[in-house]
């Protein structure tokens, strides 16, 4: 689906105001990403139809939702929707399936719709089935919540950081299954999230917000290689994403090989083809730079390079070096005493070492029609 969402709205509540005007591209997961306080949630009621507060426009495909100037103001449950909220909002009266057939008796008739089955099927949602919501897990929640939210037939899917409440381990188990959603479904998302993390494993392209407006926009590798979004990003999580391709799987010590513009990476096994196309995300703290190829060196992961940018972080020890190689960009977060004591200089050979433990993986979807 690529229908767009044009978005021209101002809201203000208390002393918080709100100024977007934005076109979102719709197809597969657009991350709206910033501090808490930002107006993420805002803009995302807005879509949705659930804050009366806005002012302004926003238009689907070739529908008008909001125009305050022309007194449209289209209700939320004629929007065509899915909206999944961090606290779930589950029906306590009801079993798992009976929220889930309650989503589909409410459901758009306006062309195919996923059925029960395939949804329960997406989501492992089948062994749950007949409990009560109120002795599921955190994630299991979620988890109904999505499948609710896609019973009701959307256009559109929102999810207001759905993992805010989880655990490290539960969100590690819950990302594919949003990732599964979108991409199986073929249903267009915006994810609410101030976890980089999240951002890294799930989004196609980010929407930046800070204090109620947007700063930066763009596909999720770009944007995520700014250095000038580092105050918005976190300097401890700037990082930067790559896609591979898996090469070899070393049975004998667990290792699956991949090859990043003809350099090879190595990390823990994963369950993965030959062949197989992943997205990293390296994080700037866990990148190492080295002058010279070393050697006796534990680190596996060796890319050589060309220092392509340093930025000296203001009122820090820290400095941010940019290595050019022939995959993409690599980043690292040094100390400025390593930047001189290397004596590193733009246009400089150079070698990033990289633990091969320090990567955050995705799995890329594959193409309609690819075997599963």
């Amino acid at each position: 689906m690529a229908a767009g969402l044009r978005i021209d709205v101002r809201a203000r509540l208390g002393g918080f105001g709100l100024d977007v005007a934005h076109a979102f591209a719709l197809s597969g997961v657009t991350a709206l990403f910033g501090a808490s306080g930002s107006g993420k949630t805002t803009l995302l009621r807005i879509i949705a139809g659930l804050e009366d507060a806005a002012d302004g426009e926003v238009s689907f495909a070739d529908e008008i939702w909001l125009a305050t100037a022309r007194g449209i103001r289209v209700p939320a449950h004629r929007r065509g929707v899915g909206v999944v909220f961090q606290d779930a909002r589950l029906f306590a009266h009801l079993d798992v399936a009976g929220n889930l057939r309650y989503a589909l008796r409410r459901a758009r008739r306006n062309g195919p719709a996923p059925g029960l089955e395939a949804v329960a099927a997406a989501l492992d949602l089948g062994p749950l089935l007949a409990r009560r919501t109120g002795a599921l897990s955190g994630g299991e929640r979620q988890r109904v919540a999505m499948g609710r939210a896609l019973l009701s037939s959307p256009r559109l899917m929102l999810l207001d950081e759905p993992l805010a409440a989880l655990d490290n381990r539960r969100k590690a188990a819950i990302l594919p299954y949003i990732e599964r959603v979108v991409h199986e479904f073929g249903v267009p998302a915006i994810y609410v999230t101030h976890a980089i993390d999240e951002v890294a494993h799930l989004a196609d392209r980010i929407v930046v917000l800070a204090e109620g407006r947007v700063a930066a926009t763009g596909d999720l590798p770009e944007a995520l290689e700014r250095l000038d979004l580092q105050p918005l990003t976190g300097h401890f999580e700037a990082g930067v994403v790559l896609e591979v391709r898996v090469t070899a799987q070393d049975l004998a010590h667990r290792l699956t090989h991949v090859d990043f513009g003809g350099q090879p990476l190595v990390m823990p096994m994963l369950d993965l083809p030959l062949g197989a196309e992943i997205r990293l995300r390296a994080r700037a703290r866990d990148v190492s730079v080295a002058t010279e190829r070393p050697r006796g060196l534990s680190i596996r992961n060796v890319i050589e390079g060309r220092v392509a940018a340093i930025a000296l972080e203001p009122d820090t020890a820290f400095a941010e070096v940019v290595l050019e190689t022939p995959g993409g960009p690599l980043r690292a977060r040094l100390t400025r005493l390593s930047v001189e004591e290397l004596g590193l200089g733009v246009g400089q050979p150079a070698f990033a070492l990289i633990k091969s433990v320090a990567f955050d993986r995705r799995v890329l979807p594959r193409g309609p029609g690819q075997a599963g």
